[in-house]
């Protein structure tokens, strides 16, 4: 009979049948992140990965298929929230994202009410998987981000008097910077300035970094996003501050600050999971896809963001879920395969990654350094 219906129709309502039964084929996920704006970068790396990530997922053929809608915040808390409004109201049943710590942090207390499963590629407060049991993260968390920098100076004796500049208005900064404090006092690693700025004089960061002049640190901990990092870097040089730097993932993008002079950056450290010149096939495949759909070699958000949606189709295929469950099932489904003793994933930003009750994930950190405007392990 709904041959029948289908067979009278014509022209654009026909078509419009057509499309409605199609959409109803595709389990729909929303993104949300910085597309514009100063975090811009990382946003738009997330949400092109996720993209390739989708079109892989479908290519497939397989029973699900996935649908994509990525929405801009700006690193902004309200608009991150009416963005996921927005996508609430399309239809939204999975969410990848959001991207960076605070929106992540308004918008899961949303998705916990609604619950809607959450894999967030790069918000990695603990707070953020704190928020509701229906949130996973694939970065590592702050307090681990914060522990294994210590360990890795530390470790590798890449420094013995130790600097920080951090953000204390931005809690991806703020929890870091806990955690290496205490791990650095609990390994001996001395930590000789502790300086700290905010969103609204982030403009000049001079006299941060001449306190850790001024104390003679030989390494500055920077566990801050790249911009504000290009100016410190740059301050360091004008001062003829000959000094060793290392951060976190925040500084993945480092090089592609407008403005900058990327000669600055060379010796640069960073810990991350993701080095886009590793040989690995997973790797070369990845970012061989990124470069020519983009133009551009992808960062560690894009591989995280990459990974997310991956995460999510195995998940989904192991529990069965199909395009018309509602978004809770779909999180109720989803969440117990991913606790589940069995499950693991390799992906491009580590392998036989596992998941804890809290939502945070376990793999194991890599060191990366900038070397004649590329990154490169240090661990190989």
């Amino acid at each position: 009979m709904k041959k029948l219906a289908c067979a009278l129709l014509t022209g654009t309502a026909a078509m419009s049948l057509v499309m409605s039964a199609a959409a109803t084929e595709t389990i729909k996920i929303g993104g949300i992140g910085p597309i514009t704006g100063p975090a811009a970068i990382y946003g738009t790396n997330v949400m092109n990965a996720e993209q390739i990530a989708v079109d892989e997922v479908n290519a497939l053929g397989g029973d699900i298929q996935f649908e994509l809608q990525f929405e801009d915040d700006t690193h902004d808390a309200e608009t991150s929230v009416n963005a996921y409004n927005a996508l609430k109201d399309w239809g939204m049943q999975l969410l990848a994202g959001t991207v960076t710590t605070t929106p992540c942090l308004a918008v899961g207390a949303e998705a916990a009410a609604d619950n809607i499963f959450v894999m967030t590629p790069s918000a990695s407060s603990q707070d953020v998987i704190a928020t509701g049991d229906n949130i996973f993260q694939v970065c590592y968390t702050d307090p681990n981000q914060g522990t294994a920098s210590a360990d890795y100076i530390s470790t590798k004796g890449l420094g013995t008097k130790i600097g920080i500049i951090y953000n204390s208005s931005d809690a991806y900064s703020s929890g870091i910077t806990t955690n290496f404090l205490a791990e650095a006092e609990a390994i001996g690693l001395e930590v000789v300035a502790n300086e700290s700025f905010t969103e609204d004089n982030s403009t000049d960061l001079t006299t941060q970094v001449q306190a850790c002049m001024d104390a003679g640190a030989d390494l500055i901990f920077l566990p801050i996003y790249y911009t504000p990092a290009s100016q410190i870097l740059k301050a360091a040089s004008d001062m003829g501050y000959d000094v060793k730097f290392f951060g976190c993932d925040g500084l993945d993008g480092l090089l592609t600050v407008e403005g900058f002079d990327t000669s600055l950056a060379e010796g640069v450290m960073l810990l991350t999971p993701f080095v886009a010149t590793a040989t690995d096939e997973a790797t070369v495949n990845f970012v061989t896809a990124y470069q020519e759909k983009y133009g551009e070699t992808p960062n560690q958000f894009a591989a995280d963001g990459y990974d997310v949606i991956h995460i999510m189709y195995e998940a989904c295929v192991q529990a069965g879920v199909t395009a018309d469950m509602s978004a809770s099932d779909i999180c109720e489904a989803v969440k117990a395969v991913i606790l589940s003793d069995d499950f693991s994933y390799d992906g491009v930003t580590g392998a036989g990654m596992t998941w804890d009750e809290t939502g945070a994930v376990t793999k194991d950190p890599r060191g990366m350094i900038i070397e004649n405007g590329e990154y490169v392990s240090m661990d190989d």
